[in-house]
This record gives C-alpha cells, structure tokens and sequence, in this order.
C-alpha cells in the first residue's frame, strides 16, 4: 500500500514538472529594446541597403519637419530640408521612400477652414530635401480623398492615395512626376482601381513591387442586403501600367489587408486582420495563401500595424496588444509570441537594417538585434 501511494506521489510530482515545462516554453524571453536617443520625435522609418532614414516631427520649430540618414556604423547626418510653401514649414511626414539615391516624402498639415490635411511632396537625394509646391486642385478640392504612401521603383516614382470616383465613393488614385517638379493625377477609370456601385475601393498602403507597385487595403460589397468587406491587393506590372486586382483567400465575414512588404516583384507578406485578429497572406505572382496558425491577437480598424519584416528565412510582425508591444514571428506554421522590454503604446513603424530592427512605439525610436 505504501508502495502505491509513493508511486502515485512520484506520478503526481512528475506530472506538475511537466506542467511547469510546458508553461516556460509557452512564455519564451521578451525581446528587449534599446531606446534610440534623437533631438526630436520620430515618425516615420525607411530603410534601404545598411542605411535607415528617420523622419522627425521637431514640434514648436519654425521648421517642423527633419530628416536624419543613418549609416551602419550608427553615425547621423542630418539632411537639408528645404520648405516652399507655407503648410511646408509644419508638415508632419507621412511616407518617405528612398532608394540610396532618390528621396520621395510625402507629408502633410492641418489648416484651412475645414482642417483638411495639406499635402507637400518632397524630392532629393541624401544630401538635401525640396519641396516642391504644387496648385490646390492637384491634392485638394471637393473630389479629394487622401494620400498615404510616397513609392519609388527603378523606373519611376509616384504618390498612392484615393479620389472621388466618376461612378460611386472614392478610387484607388495615382499621382507621376510631370516633369521634376510638377505632380499629376492620373486617371483611373476603366482600370482595377476604379470603384463601381456594387464594389467600393479603399487601398491604403502602397509599397514598391520590383519596376512596379503594390498597393493593399479592403474593397465592400455591395448586393441587396448584403454589405461585406474584405481585404484586397492591387498590383500594377510597371509603376502605374498593368494594373490587375488579385484576390485573398480566407476572408472571413469581415477583413481588412493594412500593409505590405514587397522582397521582389512577385512575391509580398501582407498584413492585416481577419475577424479583428491579426492576419497574414504570402503572395507569390497571382497566387496567394494565407499563412496558418499566426496568434490570435486584437488588430481592429484603429490599431497600426507596421510593415512586416523577414530574416534569415523567419518572419517578424510588431504588433501592440492594449499597451503592451509584442513581436509575432514564425516560419512554417510555427509562431512565437514575446512580449517587449522597453517600447510601449503605438506601434507605427518599423525597418530592419541588416540584423538590426528598429521601431517608433510610444512616440520614440527603439531597436533590438534579431537572433
């Protein structure tokens, strides 16, 4: 009898061991940050090659925004920007594209009687930043919609953003360089990006796709009685030609793609929220898939997710849940959560330079090296 007891004690104790290993392997070491320290408050990140450009908001200045080009060994030079207009001068960066040698940077600012956004487009290269002022109707009027994502690609440039639709609400919208300093909206009738009464557009983030762009966002349904939105991937063949729309499977009642990044001119993780859970697709041509088994975090309308981001074969998503910072990565259907040391609040933007990743959590730049 003892004998049992003491074997039923042994199995009990072996038991709860088991236990305690498992709850340490399902709460993996946070990732810890290092804050960066900058003389103001970063906004937006673009990174290219062993270089990362950091977008600064200098609040109370008589120029408010500022540009800072890092190189690998972690020295700072701070370009010359140089504003035109009087919205220039307290411009909030809302995209910068750069690569290694042509600049593109959107911002914007508020003003007018209405405290519509006033759009300024940028150009240069790694020494100096113009703005370049353009006529009111080209961003503004009653048609306008919004603007969100400054794109470079080896044979062109161009501003995504939205316009008023010739048929129904608003359409996915291109702007080219006309010339080196005038900008134009191109048309978008009659193509993929154009809204019809029982299919309403909504792209919102655009990102370079090898000569060509990307853009993902959601499109609505419209049937009687039936109203369903879902997320949605636009893809031109060369800069603003060739645009096709490409559907995503496993869309759930309700489905937003918030953003993309593009490692050739083909393949692209897409980021975004199936059922207000975070959600990723891997697109490769015309295919897509998306990936099984990623963590059911909170991600709803409002939240910010940062482009994702891969190394050495493993894919990193930033996330914040509620106030706290997480980084999902996973290969092969296998996902890591772990929390954060450091960064709290917004997550808004991300970029890896070689090992390093960094972010702007909270209204400050961190960085972490990934294993």
């Amino acid at each position: 009898m003892r004998g049992l007891r003491l074997a039923a004690l042994v199995g009990a104790l072996v038991l709860v061991a088991a236990g305690c290993n498992e709850e340490e392997e399902a709460a993996p070491p946070p990732v810890a940050w290092t804050k960066v320290t900058l003389a103001a408050e970063p906004v937006v990140l673009s990174g290219h090659g062993d270089q990362l450009l950091i977008g600064l908001r200098d609040r109370g200045k008589k120029v408010v925004p500022r540009l800072l080009l890092q190189q690998a060994d972690g020295s700072q030079s701070e370009l010359k920007v140089e504003p035109k207009s009087p919205y220039a001068f307290e411009a909030i960066w809302q995209s910068i594209a750069y690569d290694g040698r042509r600049l593109l940077a959107l911002g914007g600012a508020s003003g007018g009687a209405h405290s519509n956004t006033r759009w300024t487009v940028w150009t240069g290269d790694g020494k100096t930043l113009t703005e370049h002022p353009q006529e009111f109707n080209t961003f503004g009027g009653q048609a306008a919609g919004a603007l969100y994502s400054a794109i470079v690609t080896p044979t062109g440039q161009a501003l995504a953003g939205s316009w008023g639709s010739a048929q129904t609400g608003l359409d996915g919208a291109i702007w080219s360089p006309q010339g080196s300093t005038k900008w134009v909206r191109q048309p978008s009738v009659k193509t993929p990006l154009e809204s019809v009464p029982s299919l309403l557009l909504s792209p919102g983030f655009g990102t370079a796709a090898g000569n060509g762009i990307v853009l993902v966002g959601s499109q609505v349904r419209l049937a009687p009685n039936v109203v369903k939105q879902e997320a949605a991937v636009w893809r031109s063949r060369d800069v603003n030609q060739g645009w096709s729309r490409i559907a995503l499977p496993e869309l759930g009642d309700r489905s937003q793609a918030n953003v993309a990044t593009c490692t050739s001119a083909t393949t692209c993780t897409i980021s975004g929220f199936v059922g207000n859970k975070l959600a990723i697709w891997q697109l490769d041509g015309d295919q897509a898939q998306r990936l099984p088994n990623v963590p059911a975090i909170e991600v709803g309308d409002k939240d910010k997710l940062p482009p994702p981001v891969s190394s050495d074969g493993r894919l990193y998503q930033v996330v914040a849940e509620g106030n706290k910072v997480k980084v999902v990565s996973g290969r092969d259907g296998s996902w890591t959560v772990r929390e954060s040391t450091g960064p709290a609040g917004a997550v808004t933007a991300t970029a890896l330079v070689g090992k390093t990743l960094y972010l702007i959590a909270g209204g400050s730049l961190w960085k972490t090296t990934l294993s």
